[in-house]
């Protein structure tokens, strides 16, 4: 049974959406994209999106192909809100089928607000799928917490044997360039990574800036960017971590492990251009390790 097989039917939630200004305030929105190889060509599978199911405000563009006919389907995954407050919740979901190859991207950094005077907190869930010999690139551009923010985000990955993935998350509280430091609110993140229904990689990360936690050099550390970027399916996974230590900027804000199957480059720093720029540079260099094809730069990147 295949990843599309197993994924259920997108259904909008049976709660009812609508602007509110009290403890029920509910916006919902759901996205549901799925890419197989088709249509062959000499020969060769082209990747098509085959789905494209959405409501409220999340969409997409009509999908892109800069690698050629034959290579990778660039898809941009569009909130056109720009961010998330009180009351929000977002649903993503994305699965790629056996042999086909895709790589989402938004076009700009998603905010998070300030909650609203209830303290109704938003929500943000992914769930992504990639059957054998498919591949997946999650790159979103970086998010930007706000003071008072209050929310939970969720990411689960779920894949088969032979699938390959790489993606990122980066997150920067507060803005610091106008002296409005992340100081209240709550966030709270968890990722799940799992092949064949069993977990790699699980973790969960409450943010609270009350916390000792938070400032502690056992925990936070005072940090206001955090970026991981992981990465399953290389095929020499000490040589690609000897790669990324000798070629990228030495410092003591990010570090690169392994750990069953999965690589984990981690940023933990003051700013997020830095950040974005680690992560960047990190998955040039991975890529054709684990596509065997070059980086391809969407150029949503470049506006």
């Amino acid at each position: 049974m295949t990843v599309l097989q197993r994924m259920e039917p997108f259904q909008q939630p049976a709660r009812a959406s609508g602007h509110r200004f009290d403890l029920e305030r509910h916006w919902a929105a759901g996205l549901s994209l799925g890419f197989e190889a088709r249509d062959k060509d000499k020969g060769v599978p082209v990747t098509r999106l085959v789905r494209r199911k959405h409501h409220g405000p999340l969409r997409v563009q009509r999908p892109f192909y800069p690698e050629g006919r034959h290579g990778c389907c660039h898809v941009y995954l569009l909130h056109p809100p720009g961010g998330l407050v009180s009351g929000d919740e977002l649903r993503i979901e994305a699965s790629v089928g056996e042999g086909a190859h895709a790589l989402l991207t938004t076009p700009a950094a998603a905010k998070l607000y300030k909650a609203d005077s209830h303290g109704v907190a938003w929500g943000q869930h992914t769930h992504l799928q990639v059957a054998r010999n498919g591949i997946l690139e999650y790159l979103p551009q970086e998010t930007l917490a706000f003071d008072g923010s209050r929310g939970k985000q969720s990411t689960t990955i779920e894949l088969e044997t032979g699938a390959r993935c790489i993606g990122w998350e980066i997150l920067a509280l507060g803005r610091p360039a106008s002296n409005l430091p992340f100081v209240s609110g709550h966030l709270e993140q968890s990722f799940r990574l799992q092949m064949n229904g069993r977990p790699l990689w699980l973790e969960r990360q409450p943010m609270d800036p009350t916390h000792s936690r938070f400032k502690g050099h056992w925990g936070q550390g005072g940090a206001t960017v955090q970026a991981t970027l992981w990465v399953v399916g290389l095929e020499d996974e000490a040589a690609a971590i000897e790669k990324l230590r000798e070629r990228l900027p030495a410092n003591h804000r990010w570090a690169v492990t392994r750990r069953r199957g999965v690589l984990l480059l981690r940023y933990l720093g003051q700013e997020r251009n830095e950040a974005w720029a680690l992560c960047q540079q990190a998955w040039e260099l991975l890529r054709p390790e684990l596509t065997g094809q070059p980086a391809s730069v969407p150029r949503i990147w470049l506006t």
